[in-house]
């Protein structure tokens, strides 16, 4: 089995740091391929950021699926493109942020995302509220940039470790997920720092993708999710028309 793992930001260290989380849950015989966007924002922020993301997820996708992919898991909490990328796979694809909060479902009644920016602390409500989760999921954020927790001299984790303590005083949340596939390394220490389930939405997309496969299941071609009708796209977006991106 073959796993896509698209970092749809340019950043190919955070791109790294997924890999290794996606890796170390791997079952034996799952290859997984690990790629960096190429093109769009260094990291998502934002609605803004989100828009501009989204051509380079969509080649990674049509790319990896000339290679004989078996299914796509895309790296980033705003599971940025998610329908588009669905709509136009013809194999699973799994966003990390739906993945985390439904397997945090089956281990906590409550539970905290704990993200990195204010500003995309209400996007990823609407992806809870979306995902049927608002009842038993809050969001926080710790007002971090993403790049930061990259950055050994920023206070960045420091931060990210004062929120959860917030999330379980103040929320009485029973669980934490990362808010951030960048966050995906902290995951083991947190859990032994705070002595609460810590779930990492890229472990948690790599094994959900890794069910779908198994059970021959891929995502819906009638509806929503059918495929893209042909029709010219003007200007820039011209290599996006539907089926060019996925022509041989």
């Amino acid at each position: 089995m073959r796993i896509l793992v698209i970092n749809p930001n340019t950043t190919a260290s955070m791109t790294a740091t997924i890999a290794d989380s996606a890796r170390r849950v791997a079952a034996a015989g799952t290859e997984i391929v690990a790629v960096t966007s190429s093109m769009g924002p260094v990291s998502i922020e934002g609605y803004y950021d989100e828009v501009f993301a989204i051509p380079g997820l969509l080649k990674a996708i049509a790319e990896g699926e000339k290679t004989g992919i078996d299914a796509v898991v895309i790296a980033c909490f705003d599971d940025t493109g998610l329908d588009a990328a669905r709509a136009l796979a013809n194999v699973p694809v799994i966003g990390i942020c739906e993945a985390a909060v439904s397997a945090t479902a089956f281990i906590a009644q409550k539970f905290t995302v704990v993200t990195t920016m204010e500003r995309s602390r209400l996007p990823l409500e609407h992806l809870v509220h979306r995902y049927g989760m608002s009842s038993r999921c809050k969001v926080r954020a710790a007002d971090i940039p993403v790049l930061s927790l990259e950055d050994p001299n920023s206070n960045a984790r420091e931060r990210l470790r004062s929120e959860i303590a917030l999330a379980l005083k103040e929320d009485r949340a029973e669980a934490i997920v990362l808010g951030c596939a960048g966050m995906a390394d902290l995951t083991a220490e947190l859990r032994a720092e705070f002595g609460v389930p810590v779930v990492d939405g890229v472990a948690a997309a790599v094994k959900q993708a890794e069910s779908l496969v198994t059970m021959g299941l891929t995502t819906a071609k009638r509806g929503a999710y059918a495929t893209p009708i042909s029709k010219p796209y003007q200007g820039l977006m011209e290599a996006f028309e539907p089926g060019r991106l996925t022509e041989a």
